[in-house]
């Protein structure tokens, strides 16, 4: 992914917007390219938006995203469906899928399958309009997002009405997400409520990092159940109460109990050393669209815990940790 990099000069006097700014540099690039293939701008280590106002003395970094497909087409992938009905589909991603188009990931994402299933036709793609046009037609239907290597239960939009709705309660956060890991350590209470800020990693730009010490980032809350442990491996249960990028895997680690098999944020096991990411979205509780009472969505536990836990269970003792809040 290209990266650009520039420094406002300390004897700069005005304030203009940063893509009016980018564009006027020598090596800079139109405002309509920043636009359509912009992936993250950073001012100062903070996320922001094209229009913000820059100044003397800013550090700017922007990730874009060159080839741009001039449409997302529908693709023949077999799908894991949860339920259906004329407004939603909810789908038990497997690991390895992507959720939506994006650099990198053009094709064979859960948004291909899903304009197979639906049978819809290729999905235009417009390379000029605002930052949000430009991503939501990259990704119809896409509510909330699961990284590429969590599995489990996702909710998508058949029609515009039904994922406005579906908007409006991941805003709100009128909804429950439950997941389940498998980590590395014991966590240090039975249960707990973690709460921090979450940025950029400043040493490592495919990172984040949870922070309490300062008011840069994001809010973050996760609440978790450790429900057993085998030697120096632990069973946990998660539940979301804000949805940062990386959030489950940035405060397991924050607790010194890295997600087993997270080549990101861990370590290889010596024992597992095959592991996959161990995060699997066991449950989404919702209100469906129209719908007074809220609707439960469970994805089957996969193999790969089974596989995991059979080995913990043959060489360790299995230990419940004592809830003694």
């Amino acid at each position: 992914m290209p990266f650009f990099s520039t420094r406002v000069p300390d004897g700069f006097s005005d304030s203009i917007r940063l893509d009016k700014y980018i564009a006027s540099l020598p090596n800079g690039m139109n405002r309509s390219k920043l636009k359509a293939g912009v992936s993250e701008i950073l001012v100062n280590g903070k996320r922001e938006k094209i229009s913000f106002k820059v100044k003397a003395g800013d550090q700017i970094d922007i990730e874009w995203e060159d080839n741009i497909p001039d449409d997302i087409r529908p693709e023949d992938i077999p799908l894991d469906i949860i339920y259906e009905d004329d407004d939603v589909t909810v789908v038990n991603k497997r690991q390895g899928m992507v959720t939506h188009p994006a650099s990198g990931n053009w094709t064979g994402t859960l948004v291909n399958a899903l304009l197979y299933h639906w049978d819809r036709k290729s999905v235009a793609q417009i390379k000029d309009g605002t930052a949000s046009e430009i991503l939501a037609a990259r990704r119809p239907g896409i509510v909330h997002r699961l990284d590429k290597d969590t599995s489990g239960v996702i909710i998508t939009a058949k029609n515009r009405e039904a994922e406005e709705w579906l908007q409006t309660q991941f805003k709100l956060r009128r909804l429950r997400k439950e997941y389940i890991l498998i980590v590395k350590g014991r966590p240090p209470a039975a249960a707990g409520d973690i709460r921090t800020r979450i940025i950029r990693d400043p040493k490592n730009r495919k990172r984040y990092k949870a922070v309490t010490d300062t008011e840069d980032g994001k809010f973050a809350r996760t609440l978790y159940h450790c429900l057993a442990c085998y030697g120096n491996y632990s069973l946990v249960r998660v539940r979301l109460k804000t949805g940062r990028t990386h959030q489950i895997r940035v405060h397991m680690k924050y607790i010194g109990c890295p997600i087993l098999g997270d080549a990101v944020y861990g370590k290889k096991d010596e024992l597992f050393p095959g592991a996959t990411l161990m995060l699997h979205a066991r449950e989404l509780i919702v209100r469906l669209p129209g719908k007074r009472k809220f609707t439960i969505f469970r994805a089957a536990v996969p193999e790969r815990f089974t596989e995991v836990i059979k080995i913990l269970k043959r060489k360790y003792p299995r230990i419940v940790p004592e809830d003694k809040r």
